[in-house]
């Protein structure tokens, strides 16, 4: 090829002579030298060759990349004859042929480059093979001589053992040469212990399997299937790790297995730190269980329990319950019981007499002094008798604090005097005192007031508290009945004797020589003092400073103050006082103690007040669809009702017509029926029982109407008698499950069966009775029993299918998903729909 340097020549580029195209570089050939481990070292020849790159072509050859040669290109148009005198021609581009040549030379020198890089990759492969094939050699050569060298130690040893032997053996007589080879080669001849050197120590364990990867990792290595082996490094980690676990053997210092604390609830991480372990090693566990958990995860106990068992530990439960062990459970030794006073609770119907009869027992308070009435600052007190007895009075009837320990099952007195008017006898709130009594499960007493009164009637008094499972000991009973009159004063020295001798029978006892614990009867905030609890200790002594818990609060005890109003050191046994000093208010009902820290009283606190937040955040509303959710589910099978009206002759009523509702499947339950207005007591019954509150002509109190907003209790409002009943057949209607009714629609009997395709066996049947209609329920009846129940699926007149078919007329009928029809079957169509059942 030919090329002028004149700026202004146009000859034409061409091919001159027999001159071939080329694109070849010279190779620049060098020497390198390699070296190897030990420090062995080889001369190589390389020759480098520079790949030349056209335009943007820059992809590297890939083999069967250029198999096929591009397809001969034409050869370029002679130039004309009347052009070539004319001026010197210059091409602005290559021809086809040129730039064919020209493609076929760059193929050509990217295959040589591939041929290339292929055959220093097999010389790379084999001078690899080689330094492997010479480390291996070299290494058995280095583990002959050291098995050599320890022979030759192992026989020199044998040797100087030998003539020990025989120099013990014979004294101190020198040994010839020849006694100390044969006593060398009589060792040699004893069998080693596996494993052992002569001298004791542990030979080298020469470990089988797949030795690690000699030499360089080439591609081809790499993307094979073949799977690899461990690295050096990943070995000596491994050989430094079972030296360490050597030692730590050979020191006693193996696994430590740790007694671990497993609270209700445990996340896998913090189970791994108290075993210290990897939690990996904890999710594996999990794993092996069926139990897919993350480190965050919370386990329960029973879980946590069996992952210590199983990685070697020693699992220990506890609780968060556990704060409160040895809290007021402590019992008592019979030789340190001493008898206490009766706590006794006055209860009754109003204007029974009742307060009249509080105020002269403590005008016989004798130990006090004082004529009329004496100030009562908490609800309790305390009254000695004339014989030197002491009885302590809860003063308010059917006080919240005894409904609270009567829904919690506690007792916080020991008897109870019924107040009954002689001249009116048994009343509503007379029944309900005596239904409270019988729930607590205590003692009654029956005191017959107003006996001064002209048309007093005790045997009329007597005869009424029979319907209530109360006999008085003059009819036979075991209650006691006294015979009192408040106004005049009599008999209350006698009511008094009975009641210590009731407590006598009943020996009471308590031991004050220890912590002190009661119950709280009543709690308020006062704006000068702060918390002021009234508190009646059971058992032990209360003493100022010490540090009590009383339901969800505690504190330290600042003051105690008796039924004076003055200030005391200690409170006993049966003793009411009240308490200054808590860090809030408690509840009417709570238990109190006495603990030995602030960080137990804190502690207990803490527990109980997340307990309370606990329930308070799981209450729902009780509501009548709950109630359907329940009886749904077969939770419950009846309705329970408290019922307060405002006369006893309602209330009868109310409670008769409703009982009437009852059926087998559903009922009403009357809890509890009271005249008067609706109060926390009722409130408190409803929401341990879940039941609705029924007022008729009465309305909830304003502490009533609190409580049951916080307790979700629900209570309705009537006037009318026949409202309530109709809204509580409604209710119990709604409960029941529908009816299912029926209408038959027609009769048809089955002439002949047919089998049509893709619809299956039809009956051509003749319409006997009524019409028969498409989609329609219908029985199959066959010798008058019915042989199957379905509906029917296509219903043709002829060829059309038709809505209904009515009496006279053939038509063609067929079952869903049934296909036994035979002639002279009657196929019977009926309708059914749900009916709300009513009662």
């Amino acid at each position: 090829m030919t090329e002028t340097n004149e700026p202004n020549s146009k000859k034409p580029l061409t091919l001159s002579g027999s001159s071939k195209l080329e694109m070849k570089r010279p190779a620049v050939a060098g020497q390198v030298r390699q070296k190897f481990s030990h420090g062995r070292s080889k001369t190589v020849t390389v020759e480098v060759k520079k790949k030349r790159s056209v335009g943007r072509v820059k992809e590297a050859a890939k083999p069967g990349l250029f198999k096929e040669r591009p397809a001969p290109v034409s050869v370029p148009e002679e130039v004309p004859a009347e052009r070539q005198g004319k001026g010197r021609v210059v091409l602005k581009a290559l021809t086809d042929g040129e730039k064919a040549t020209r493609v076929r030379a760059l193929e050509d020198s990217k295959v040589a480059a591939v041929e290339a890089r292929e055959r220093a990759k097999v010389e790379a492969e084999r001078l690899a093979l080689d330094e492997a094939r010479f480390t291996a050699e070299r290494e058995a050569a280095d583990v002959r001589e050291a098995v050599e060298s320890e022979r030759k130690k192992d026989e020199e040893e044998a040797k100087r053992k030998a003539a020990e032997k025989a120099a013990q053996r014979f004294g101190d007589a020198p040994q010839t040469p020849e006694a100390a080879e044969e006593a060398a080669r009589e060792a040699a001849r004893r069998p080693r212990r596996l494993g052992l050197r002569p001298d004791g120590r542990r030979a080298p364990v020469r470990r089988s399997g797949e030795r690690r990867r000699e030499g360089k990792l080439t591609i081809s290595e790499a993307l094979t299937d073949r799977e690899r082996v461990r690295s050096l490094a990943s070995v000596r980690r491994a050989r430094e790790r079972e030296k360490r676990q050597a030692a730590a053997d050979a020191a006693g210092q193996g696994k430590i297995f740790r007694d671990v604390i497993i609270p209700d609830t445990i996340t896998v991480q913090e189970l791994a730190n108290r075993m210290a372990e990897r939690s990996v090693d904890v999710i594996k566990v999990l794993m092996k269980m069926d139990v897919m958990a993350a480190v965050d995860q919370e386990l329960d106990a029973d879980t946590a329990e069996l992952v210590v068992s199983e990685l070697g530990h020693r699992p220990k439960r506890v609780s968060a319950a556990d704060v409160e062990i040895g809290f007021r459970d402590e019992a008592d030794d019979e030789a340190s019981l001493m008898p206490r006073p009766p706590v006794v609770t006055v209860m009754g119907h109003v204007d029974h007499g009742k307060t009249s009869l509080l105020d002269a027992l403590r005008e016989t308070d004798v130990v006090s002094g004082e004529a009329g009435g004496i100030t009562q600052h908490i609800g309790a007190y305390q009254v000695h008798t004339k014989s030197g007895g002491t009885i302590t009075f809860i003063d308010t009837p059917g006080h919240e604090a005894f409904t609270a320990m009567r829904a919690r099952g506690a007792q916080i007195t020991d008897l109870v005097v019924l107040v009954v008017a002689a001249d009116d006898g048994i009343m509503p709130q007379t029944v309900e005192a005596i239904r409270h009594a019988q729930a607590a499960k205590v003692p009654i007493i029956v005191a017959i007031n107003k006996m001064d009164r002209p048309d007093a009637d005790a045997n009329r008094v007597r005869q009424g508290l029979l319907q209530h499972e109360l006999v008085v000991e003059e009819m036979g009973g075991d209650v006691l009945a006294v015979e009192v009159s408040a106004k005049e004063k009599t008999n209350l020295d006698k009511l008094e004797e009975t009641i210590m001798l009731q407590a006598e029978l009943m020996e009471l006892k308590a031991n004050p020589n220890r912590q002190a614990d009661g119950v709280v009867v009543e709690a308020k905030l006062d704006k000068g003092r702060g918390t002021v609890a009234t508190v009646l200790v059971q058992r032990g002594t209360l003493r100022v400073g010490d540090i009590v818990v009383a339901g969800r609060e505690w504190g330290r005890v600042r003051r105690l103050l008796d039924e004076h109003g003055d200030s005391v050191d200690e409170v006993r046994p049966s003793q009411p006082a009240e308490v200054l000093g808590l860090n809030g208010t408690p509840m009417a009902g709570d238990e109190f103690g006495v603990v030995e820290s602030e960080s137990r009283a804190r502690d207990i606190a803490e527990f109980r007040d997340q307990r309370e937040r606990a329930k308070i955040g799981t209450v729902t509303q009780r509501s009548v669809e709950d109630w359907f959710k329940s009886i749904e589910e077969g939770k419950i099978s009846e309705l329970p009702i408290v019922i307060k009206a405002d006369v006893q002759g309602s209330l009868e009523a109310i409670a008769g017509a409703l009982e009437k509702l009852s059926t087998d499947e559903v009922a009403v339950k009357i809890l509890h029926g009271a005249v008067g207005g609706i109060n926390e007591s009722d409130v408190t019954l409803a929401q341990a029982s879940t039941a609705i509150i029924l007022g008729f002509n009465v309305r909830a109190n304003a502490q009533a109407r609190s409580l049951a907003k916080r307790d979700k209790v629900e209570i309705r409002y009537f006037s009318i008698i026949y409202e309530v009943v109709d809204e509580i057949r409604n209710l119990l209607s709604g409960l029941l499950a529908p009816a299912v009714q029926e209408t038959t629609l027609g009769r048809a009997r089955v002439k002949e069966v047919f089998n049509v395709s893709k619809i299956g066996m039809v009956a051509g049947c003749e319409v006997l009775e009524g019409l028969v209609r498409r989609g329609a329920k219908a029985r199959l009846i066959r010798d008058d029993v019915v042989v199957h129940e379905g509906s029917l699926g296509t219903l043709r007149h002829f060829k059309d299918d038709v809505r209904e078919v009515k009496v006279g007329s053939d038509c063609g009928i067929s079952f869903e998903n049934y296909q036994d029809i035979q002639r002279e079957d009657v196929i019977e169509a009926y309708e059914a729909k749900e009916v709300a059942r009513s009662l």
